[in-house]
């Protein structure tokens, strides 16, 4: 006999977990007494419960395994309601455990008492709660299988008091397998007819569930036929930039070469992608629910297909199982003039224009380029600061970005957190916005003392840059709410342990990139540009007109 909170800590150990991200409660005391014998389960404690939740929002989008967040009731699961929703729209696996009030107290409104069914049911693919510690073991092998299967994402349990001190005799369960749907014969047999009668054919990558060898086995498919391949928004990882085949992302500010690939293309194959909102331009780039031109989609859940568009050939099949498929086939397609043109209008999209005075974020990315090692962790949140490494670094085989699909601002120094702790001897990288880094800005306490300390590089200009773009563009002159009188970053981040520096002109950034690259204790650069540049080849007076 041990208690609910002995036996959930003995299923997480069975699980594989090594990691936990949280702050502490009175809700879930059992869970932390019991993992105090658990010293294969490491403890990262967070500042606030969003930092927790983004943490582990992130290590499953790194890894693949469920990223592992406790957080307590009430104000902290509301506070960690973002990393969920995050996790949901980026396809990535993770497990939110919530301490709950007692069984006895249940339905009273009892002090933070929340209905969590209610609360997470429409951003989470699956929440309950335990009230029998005897079935900890059953609901944990399947929130496990929830969280990886099909389209990956976040699964939320509560846990009531009571529930985690008392005693049961239960046993974990094993720890869980994932098989991956594969494609049908007849859907390859379809895949190679409609690429036979295809002259222009473009690939769209992206979604979650990737590993190693499906991406491996993308860039064999890609190069072997010579096919052009757009990244969806933030998954520009997926496959070697340098790769022949790849043309750039296909997110928000789509380059006019990607907006007429996209048109032009007279068969979309969407492999592994849900068509959000940034891919389609608001579903603009394509007609709804038939986009006009052959269509093949596949994806590892079968909820996406039909979801938004009707593709002619929908193949129910995971990333990697059906990219082991595809890389041993040869489509022998005549469209190599077409393939070629794509790249060389990607390569053309990659030159910027220099600025000769302050900080050239041209010049910053280009240093980065020959300077980072070919594994680096890139990480951002959301602001236009993260156009510059979204869009015109290029990520080697490697190389890997951890962004939110949500838009979410503070995700990149959680994010930088979670993958130096799983990834201590990679080079970690995060960009921040000022107005991006002050979300979550308090979780570098949190990496100091988990000793897992990113580069941070913000980009300091005063204000909300993607709202005040918005708002010069439809209504000019009249800008409001969106200028930021900042902190010193550099005294916040010294505070922490941090090395840190100002950097204002360009070529001072390379001695001082080496120094932050050497810090054993983190590092932050603060870039101060000017609020005028709001996009690489736009000002806001270009904007405003």
């Amino acid at each position: 006999m041990q208690t609910g909170g002995g036996i959930l800590a003995e299923c997480l150990s069975e699980q594989g977990v090594k990691t936990i991200f949280g702050v502490p409660g009175e809700s879930y005391l059992a869970v932390l007494d019991a993992l105090v014998d658990h010293k294969d389960i490491r403890l990262i404690g967070n500042r606030n419960e969003g930092g927790a939740a983004f943490m582990a929002c992130a290590h499953g989008q790194l890894t693949g395994q469920p990223g592992i967040c406790f957080v307590t009731r009430g104000p902290g699961a509301t506070n960690a309601s973002i990393g969920v929703h995050t996790a949901m729209q980026g396809s990535n696996p993770m497990i939110l455990f919530i301490g709950q009030v007692g069984t006895d107290m249940r339905g009273r409104e009892a002090f933070q008492e929340v209905d969590y069914r209610a609360y997470f049911g429409p951003i989470a693919k699956w929440v309950t709660e335990i009230d029998e510690a005897a079935r900890i073991p059953e609901t944990i092998a399947r929130a496990f299988t929830v969280a990886r299967s099909g389209r990956p994402g976040p699964v939320v349990i509560a846990l009531p008091e009571d529930m985690l001190r008392s005693r049961a005799k239960a046993k974990p369960a094993p720890k869980v397998h994932i098989p991956e749907a594969a494609p049908a014969p007849e859907a390859i047999h379809g895949l190679q007819k409609a690429f036979s009668r295809a002259e222009r054919p473009l690939l769209l990558i992206g979604g979650g569930g990737w590993q190693g060898a499906g991406r491996a086995d993308l860039q064999a498919f890609a190069e072997r036929n010579n096919l052009p391949v757009a990244s969806a928004f933030r998954f520009q990882d997926l496959l070697d930039n340098n790769c022949e085949s790849y043309i750039g992302d296909a997110g928000l500010g789509k380059t006019p070469a990607m907006k007429a690939a996209l048109e032009q293309a007279d068969l979309i194959f969407a492999l592994n992608i849900r068509f959000g909102e940034n891919t389609t331009d608001g579903y603009q780039v394509f007609n709804v629910p038939r986009i006009g031109r052959p269509l093949i989609h596949s994806h590892a859940s079968d909820l996406e297909l039909g979801k938004i568009y009707q593709a002619d050939l929908p193949i129910h099949a995971g990333p990697n199982a059906l990219c082991k498929v595809l890389a041993g086939l040869d489509l022998r397609g005549s469209w190599q003039g077409w393939a070629e043109a794509q790249r060389k209008a990607y390569e053309q999209s990659m030159v910027l224009p220099i600025r000769e005075h302050g900080v050239d974020m041209a010049g910053i990315i280009a240093y980065l380029q020959g300077r980072l090692p070919d594994d680096a962790i890139l990480t951002n949140g959301a602001g236009n600061f993260a156009i510059w490494h979204n869009k015109f670094f290029r990520y080697g085989a490697g190389a890997r970005l951890l962004a939110p699909q949500s838009g979410a601002m503070g995700y990149g120094l959680p994010a930088a957190i979670a993958a130096k702790a799983e990834h201590p001897e990679r080079l970690v990288l995060c960009f921040a916005g000022d107005g991006d880094f002050q979300m979550n800005m308090q979780e570098l306490g949190a990496a100091m003392q988990a000793r897992a300390q990113p580069v941070i590089i913000v980009v300091n200009n005063g204000t909300y840059g993607t709202i005040k773009m918005h708002q010069e563009r439809i209504y000019p002159g009249r800008t409001s709410f969106t200028d930021i009188e900042n902190p010193d970053f550099c005294a916040i981040a010294r505070a922490y342990g941090f090395h840190a520096e100002t950097v204002t002109e360009t070529p001072d950034f390379p001695d001082a990139f080496c120094r932050a690259a050497a810090s054993t204790t983190g590092a932050l650069i603060e870039l101060v540009i000017d609020p005028e540049y709001i996009t690489p080849k736009a000002t806001l007076s270009d904007i405003r007109g």
